[in-house]
């Protein structure tokens, strides 16, 4: 006797069931990310007008992301990420025209129960990691004083490098009470410049209301080997370090950054020196966030930079909040510029 066929479609429907329950004990692939968008008015540093916008990542860069891992038994996983940068304002991939779709990240490797986890690809540095967390703007290019003083600089200060180094392996500690490190190193990928590197490391320790943070990292090119000649005749290097911390007294959460850089250049080299304090305070369902940030420049260049951002963060739900923020930046010899806007985020 034959089987009907909305019976076979059961079985056959059944077996898939079966089989992908099966496959998602061993392995899993996830798709999140977050959209933050903004209105507003900009005005930069110097002989600029102000100008309205409407603009994207107000308060953290929108992304999307695909992450997965298969379990290889023993306590040992292969993971990858695929994340892409975008601007929510106009729909274009990457944080400006020209950068790459995976920008974020774009990795796979191993990761070990005991052992800590290897990756390579394209990779977020551990320095970047320390600076956002701690201040209480995180990772806004918009709002953070911090942010801006380390990757928006301005008159020869900040870093470069990027914030997510190409064709790079990074080894990552497992937490052991509540203290963790990553090391990172990234390759020119250029045999007329192979002497030429990125390398860097951070430490995290989380216990309680208490946090701690120490990072390094040593550039000899900015996006392409042998490029730190056409930011400055005789740039050779750039060596910087960074030491943050943070207290949640349940009433508010203070945090303190300091931070040092150093260009090695041939026509003499320039120093920084400055830091970064804030504070977060709950007040209804959201939080009222503030910071200060100085930079100060000495050797072939003196420059000195004070930024302030004031904002108010209201949480909508737990995955959506909206905000208002205002952003004061003043650059020793240029005229006082300025950011503010309201905005919302959601995330996925």
């Amino acid at each position: 006797m034959g089987i009907k066929k909305p019976v076979l479609a059961g079985c056959v429907l059944a077996a898939a069931l079966c089989a992908s329950g099966a496959a998602s004990a061993d392995s899993s692939v996830e798709l999140y990310g977050q959209v933050d968008a903004w209105l507003g008015a900009q005005r930069n540093p110097g002989p600029y007008d102000r100008s309205w916008t409407q603009g994207g990542g107000g308060m953290s860069t929108s992304y999307w992301g695909l992450k997965g891992s298969e379990d290889l038994s023993g306590g040992l996983k292969a993971v990858f990420a695929l994340e892409d940068f975008f601007l929510p304002q106009t729909g274009a991939m990457g944080r400006y025209t020209g950068d790459a779709m995976f920008s974020r990240n774009a990795y796979v490797g191993l990761q070990s129960d005991t052992l800590g986890k290897v990756t390579i690809g394209r990779l977020t540095t551990p320095y970047f990691v320390s600076t956002i967390l701690f201040n209480p703007f995180v990772d806004s290019y918009t709002f953070s004083p911090m942010v801006f003083h380390t990757y928006l600089g301005a008159s020869g200060q900040g870093i470069v490098g990027d914030s997510g180094w190409n064709q790079s392996v990074m080894y990552s500690t497992p937490s052991y009470n509540g203290l963790s490190a990553n090391v990172i190193y990234g390759f020119s990928g250029d045999p007329d410049h192979s002497g030429q590197n990125k390398w860097g490391a951070n430490a995290l320790y989380f216990h309680g209301a208490f946090s701690a943070t120490v990072a390094y990292q040593q550039v000899e090119f900015d996006s392409t080997p042998g490029d730190l000649d056409t930011l400055a005749p005789g740039f050779r290097r750039q060596q910087a370090v960074q030491a943050g911390a943070a207290y949640d007294f349940g009433f508010a959460k203070l945090f303190g950054q300091y931070q040092y850089i150093r260009n090695v250049i041939g026509g003499g080299d320039v120093t920084m020196n400055g830091g970064q304090v804030g504070v977060s305070v709950p007040l209804g369902h959201g939080s009222v966030l503030a910071s200060y940030a100085y930079t100060g420049s000495s050797g072939a260049s003196d420059v000195k930079r004070n930024t302030w951002a004031l904002g108010y963060d209201y949480t909508l739900s737990k995955r959506t909040d909206v905000y208002a923020a205002y952003f004061s930046d003043k650059i020793s010899g240029l005229s006082r510029g300025d950011t503010f806007g309201v905005g919302i985020r959601t995330k996925f």
